[in-house]
């Protein structure tokens, strides 16, 4: 590997955040490089950076391993760093009744668990959802008519054939 200004000696192709459990591409920038993790938009990102002090402009491969502790640790407890709470992707949450930032499988766990509350107690937006349909007030009479029909089976069709004969 050749040795050039922009890769140090110690740059990483990938980074492990073990504490988030994410894998982040290590040629990114770190503004971009944190978006790759679930959970984490642009605006959350660049409040990170700005936190911890760190170069945003720097490729998130070339930092240290205090420089990555810092930045876990910022992720896993924002409020404590000072983040306001209208950041935070779960407010006011309904199991913990506080502000939280949530990221990872986590988010995905939560978000079929909400969906799965709206479907049991049957408001307007589980409805939609256990019948397949568009949930935000999207047009549907022209779009999204993808996936909701079966189609027509060959095979079906011809044993209904075969026993109609007979």
């Amino acid at each position: 590997m050749s040795l050039s200004p922009i890769r140090p000696s110690n740059f990483r192709e990938q980074i492990f955040f073990r504490k988030l459990r994410a894998r982040v591409d290590g040629n990114a920038k770190l503004e971009y490089a944190l978006t790759q993790i679930k959970g984490i938009g642009r605006r959350f990102s660049q409040i990170v950076v700005k936190i911890s002090g760190i170069n945003p402009s720097q490729r998130i491969g070339a930092l240290s391993e205090k420089e990555i502790n810092t930045i876990e640790e910022i992720v896993m407890s924002p409020q404590k760093y000072g983040v306001p709470s209208y950041l935070l992707n779960r407010q006011k949450d309904l199991v913990h009744g506080d502000d939280r930032h949530i990221f990872g499988n986590q988010l995905e766990i939560t978000v079929k668990r909400d969906i799965d509350r709206m479907k049991r107690i049957g408001s307007y937006k589980g409805i939609r959802h256990r019948f397949g349909l568009k949930v935000r007030g999207q047009r549907t009479k022209s779009t999204g008519r993808h996936g909701l029909v079966i189609g027509f089976q060959r095979k079906t069709f011809l044993k209904q054939q075969k026993k109609k004969k007979q």
